[in-house]
């Protein structure tokens, strides 16, 4: 692994966790649906690194393009 993808996958895990504390201690809903698109980002990118087969990457993708989709629809809303 580079060290961009390196990098990568760390900026995308702190975005996932700053997801969730937006949704825990915010009370936001956007911030669990942002925490569920970078959760997602992860979880490909490490099926990548670790040379895993991922059976449903389509899937992946349209579940974390729905989800960011929703987020920013709810961001949206509120100003």
């Amino acid at each position: 692994m580079s060290l961009l993808n390196t990098l990568s996958l760390i900026l995308e895990a702190a975005t996932a966790g700053l997801g969730v504390w937006l949704g825990w201690s915010k009370k936001k809903n956007y911030g669990w649906l942002i925490a569920l698109t970078f959760v997602l980002y992860v979880i490909y990118d490490l099926s990548r690194f670790l040379n895993l087969a991922l059976p449903a990457k389509g899937l992946l993708f349209l579940v974390a393009s729905a989800s960011i989709f929703c987020a920013v629809w709810l961001l949206a809303q509120q100003s």
